[in-house]
């Protein structure tokens, strides 16, 4: 019994969390008025998991040898990874107050050479993959037991680089690596109807390719905080040589019930009144 209440006390956290961050980013896109709102909103409940859960972190120590990788290859989604580091100890929350300016630590797009806590620079889509698979084989040759996590957006899985890298993460039998894809369904600017609504983006068979490449293929409810915590914490196990690969099936601008399911608030100011909307909506939204 006594483990069932921590398990519930530490999902309740986490869902606590991950609204915090959703509010946070809200909050900060309508202060810059600039930045991109529905990947990062689909993407909230994953980064808490993986930050104040699954990974293995010390925020006073963010170049610590030993701890796990994260990149965030979706580098336009950078003020959600920048809301949970906030949240978590990497640097004061009022910071985030400074996102998007020119001197700013927090830029558009994640640098690694002026933010700590940050393991790759990240914003050409496609490309942060590559990386991740260098850090694991840097882990097996060393002799570490790091493990490095990748965040990808499904429309950026279009680009050749992920392919080329998936092919060596198997070569390379990296069961050290895995990889996030936010599967939401809608890129920038969508694929236009007649009625310019958009339409959800046609990726078929997007586990299938994955295994075909020689991954291990697991599949989540992205907003479910229990199913996430689950899959992440045991992504790595069960499949020794292998890499790993979670599609997370996700709802872009999750949260906010004018921004659900719309391409359009990929990237969109707020005004005030939607900025007041938004934040009613999060504070009203049910636990994932």
């Amino acid at each position: 019994m006594a483990t069932v209440e921590v398990e519930n006390q530490q999902l309740q956290s986490l869902r606590d969390r991950a609204r915090d961050a959703r509010r946070l980013i809200v909050e900060t896109i309508f202060e810059a008025q600039a930045g991109h709102l529905g990947g990062p909103l689909s993407a909230a409940d994953m980064l808490v998991a993986l930050y104040f859960d699954v990974m293995r972190i010390d925020p006073q120590r963010p170049s610590w040898p030993d701890r796990d990788r994260f990149i965030l290859s979706k580098g336009h989604s950078s003020i959600g990874l920048y809301t949970v580091l906030a949240l978590r100890g990497f640097f004061p929350v009022a910071e985030l107050a400074t996102f998007d300016a020119i001197d700013s630590r927090l830029q558009g797009h994640p640098d690694m050479k002026a933010l700590p806590g940050l393991d790759m620079s990240t914003g050409s889509l496609g490309q942060g993959l590559s990386p991740g698979v260098g850090m694991a084989i840097g882990a097996k040759r060393r002799g570490l037991d790091f493990r490095t996590y990748v965040m990808l957006g499904d429309g950026e899985i279009q680009e050749g680089q992920v392919w080329e890298a998936a092919f060596v993460a198997a070569r390379y039998k990296l069961d050290n690596l895995v990889a996030i894809i936010d599967h939401n369904r809608l890129p920038q600017y969508s694929w236009p109807n007649a009625g310019g609504e958009g339409l959800t983006m046609h990726q078929p068979e997007i586990a299938a390719r994955w295994q075909a490449f020689g991954w291990r293929v697991l599949e989540v409810d992205g907003h479910d905080m229990a199913a996430v915590l689950q899959t992440l914490r045991h992504a790595h196990e069960g499949a020794p040589g292998t890499p790993t690969v979670v599609i997370a099936n996700t709802v872009k601008g999750k949260g906010v019930s004018f921004m659900e399911n719309h391409y359009a608030w990929h990237a969109k100011p707020l005004s005030q009144e939607q900025r007041d909307a938004a934040l009613a909506d999060i504070s009203a939204g049910g636990n994932s």
